[in-house]
């Protein structure tokens, strides 16, 4: 059996999907491993460290490969794959129809890691949950070095210098961990979430949750689900105050192949004092600070809004490292004896294996993605 690991191609992507240090779990499963030329030198691992560990780097590692593994959708590699190979990979099937539809002719099989179901059995293999745990240290992080001021209360014989004020807006993974990083710092932080269990998360972290006494929108998978106009529009209203006073405000809400809601408008930005940060985490899927542009640093008013581009793979070690933990116990799932010989086999009866499947031996078989390709034709 053998794996192939892509070297990623997209701009500002630095992350790998495999670590050295995992090779050798892989073989024991009874893989090879074959590793595409400086694969993993945006994430502090060169060629040499996947040789010392057990893997062959060639520039032809798709080439006979039963298994391709990338970080984002596998696109650099088209026109290499062999019918009956598989792929697992980044893939948001809303929005790689052209990419779905040719993995589907090329006869491939082709595995969502956003699509893993979030439950118990699956918490291992979350890469969602992953990304989004270091994008959301990022983002504190960026915060406070924007912010021209200090995060902790400090008392000198200078005098007394006052905590920053720090606002979180969505309390998932991301955003718990963004609260988290500010309270290390020592910001005193407030934070929102529309989920009902978002309050008692967000005290769990230490930071005051804010309630703006509306109901709550619980979704599928642990996510919001989306709001009316009118909800939206009293949920911005009631946040202002808050938003006004913060010193910097960290936005974190998305839900995968959706739209990100527009949490703050450029009048509440304005409304913040001189020298304020915003720093918007899901700028890439149309942000939740409007007029937050991803990749660059937007003036509003007397803040510096920052929009988030690939905000994981701006630490790509310790993101290349929590990914490919998720992608080894995934293809851990997914490897049986045939025969009495270890093979990538995937259990389509199991519900990860089912759930976080686009493409089957060359048919999309995930009834969203399938709707939409048949509705476009």
């Amino acid at each position: 059996m053998k794996i192939a690991v892509l070297r990623e191609t997209r701009e500002g992507e630095a992350r790998v999907a495999l670590v050295p240090g995992l090779v050798g779990k892989l073989r024991t499963l009874g893989y090879d491993v074959t590793v595409e030329p400086d694969a993993g030198l945006g994430a502090g691992h060169d060629d040499d460290a996947y040789v010392a560990a057990g893997a062959l780097v060639s520039r032809d590692a798709v080439v006979g490969a039963d298994l391709v593994v990338s970080v984002q959708p596998p696109t650099n590699a088209l026109g290499r794959l062999a019918a009956g190979t598989a792929t697992l990979s980044f893939l948001p099937p809303n929005q790689s129809m052209d990419l779905i539809a040719t993995l589907a002719t090329a006869g491939v099989t082709s595995f969502a890691m956003e699509l893993v179901p979030r439950i118990s059995r699956a918490q291992s293999m979350d890469a969602m949950s992953s990304q989004a745990l270091v994008a959301g240290y990022r983002c504190a992080i960026v915060a406070a070095e924007m912010l021209g001021r200090f995060f902790p209360l400090n008392m000198t014989a200078a005098g007394t210098v006052p905590p920053a004020r720090v606002v979180v807006l969505g309390a998932g993974v991301a955003g718990l961990q963004a609260i988290a990083t500010a309270k290390r710092l020592g910001a005193v932080v407030m934070a929102y979430d529309v989920r009902a269990a978002a309050a008692e998360e967000i005290r769990s972290m230490g930071a005051q949750a804010i309630d703006l006494q509306l109901d709550t929108l619980d979704g599928a998978g642990g996510y919001a689900r989306e709001m009316t106009q009118e909800r939206a529009a009293l949920q911005r209203e009631r946040l202002t105050p808050y938003i006004a006073a913060a010193d910097a405000v960290i936005t974190t809400a998305a839900v995968p192949g959706r739209k990100a809601p527009v949490l703050v408008t450029r009048a509440m930005v304005e409304q913040m004092g001189p020298g304020s940060v915003v720093v918007d985490m899901a700028a890439e899927t149309g942000g939740n600070v409007e007029g937050s542009v991803a990749g660059e640093v937007v003036p509003i008013g007397n803040a510096q809004v920052w929009g988030g581009s690939a905000v994981a793979s701006q630490m790509a070690g310790p993101a290349s490292q929590l990914y490919a933990q998720n992608v080894l116990n995934l293809i851990t799932l997914m490897t049986r004896e045939v025969d009495g010989t270890p093979a990538f086999a995937p259990d389509f009866e199991d519900e990860i294996v089912a759930t976080s499947c686009v493409v089957r031996a060359g048919s999309v078989v995930h009834e969203p993605t399938l709707a939409a390709l048949e509705g476009a034709n």
